[in-house]
């Protein structure tokens, strides 16, 4: 036997306020059609002035906890990925834990860009598979509005707010493919890219800040091919066939980078989950996000295996198998 963290909760929210490539348009020199060719974005949701990182976790946590019949004093860990906290300090997750009444354990966060919720998914499969916690929460959060510079038509059509999360439970298991939890994720980064996509500030180096800085050629041509190949990678090392897997879940950065990624790993469309139209780019947030829609629309269902492939900024970027 084993243990396995098996997901027994799922939370999403969105802000209220939705900007159109229309509204895009009005600030910007681009267009709708521009806009949904090359990305495939049609509406972004964007916070208010009062709404931070950790208000929206937290009410995404609040979803989870109701779907799984707990209150935040039964978690007694909380990783959070993000990389628009709501202060450089303390921990976006610490806010969190207090919004949850949660009072015991521990909650931090992990900067990985686009790849946090895989990052932040690892770091608590590994503590609950090590015994150190036994329910967890992992969240994806991004208030990314807040540093996207609206001047940049190239960037500031691409991102939006939002929080997504899952609750883990550590249980024990047979240890093979066949059950329900985080089979495997595996998780890479490579310095030397991170010139490519960036902010412009930091607290030591400019005191601001900043705003999303992108190379977008080179971070296209790196994105499809990397999480094509770490997808191959886990579903070999998990003697797993392409064919078993009933969903993918990736990060929704770009319809094109969606397509030509299915397309690497020789998976249709019409398995991939795909959120990119509604959200855009949510950074951290777009895979638990993909993965709440994918439950609440009735395509994902219990027992199905689900590919979550993502990268970002670092570069970062891995994949997580898992089976609801």
């Amino acid at each position: 036997m084993t243990l396995r963290s098996r997901i027994i909760g799922i939370g999403s929210f969105l802000p209220a306020h939705i900007s159109t490539n229309d509204d895009m348009a009005k600030i910007v020199d681009t267009s709708d059609e521009w806009i949904v060719e090359r990305t495939g974005i049609r509406v972004r949701h964007f916070a208010d002035e009062n709404m931070s990182s950790s208000v929206m976790a937290v009410k995404a946590a609040e979803q989870a906890l109701n779907s799984a019949g707990l209150t935040g004093d039964d978690l007694d860990l909380i990783v959070l990925g993000t990389v628009t906290p709501d202060k450089t300090f303390p921990a976006t997750a610490a806010y969190v834990q207090a919004g949850l009444g949660m009072k015991h354990g521990c909650a931090f966060d992990v900067v990985a860009a686009c790849s946090g919720f895989l990052y932040a998914l690892k770091t608590a499969d590994n503590m609950l598979r090590l015994g150190q916690a036994k329910t967890a929460l992992v969240v994806g959060v991004e208030t990314l509005s807040k540093i996207t510079d609206f001047k940049d038509r190239n960037t500031c059509v691409l991102f939006g707010d939002g929080a997504g999360c899952v609750i883990l439970k550590a249980e024990e298991a047979a240890g093979t493919s066949a059950d329900r939890g985080v089979l495997d994720t595996l998780i890479y980064s490579d310095g030397s890219y991170a010139p490519e996509l960036c902010s412009t500030g930091g607290p030591s180096t400019n005191h601001d800040v900043g705003y999303i800085t992108m190379n977008g050629r080179e971070v296209f041509r790196h994105a499809a091919v990397n999480m094509a190949e770490v997808s191959a990678e886990i579903l070999q090392k998990n003697g797993v066939s392409l064919d078993e897997v009933d969903w993918l879940v990736p990060h929704q950065a770009n319809i094109r980078i969606l397509e030509a990624t299915a397309k690497r790993l020789g998976i249709p469309m019409e398995k991939v989950i795909s959120t990119v139209d509604l959200h855009a780019n949510t950074s951290a947030a777009s895979i638990p996000l993909a993965l709440a829609e994918g439950v609440k629309n009735g395509k994902i269902k219990e027992g199905q295996l689900l590919l979550l492939p993502g990268m970002g900024a670092g570069f970062t970027w891995g994949a997580s198998l898992i089976r609801l």
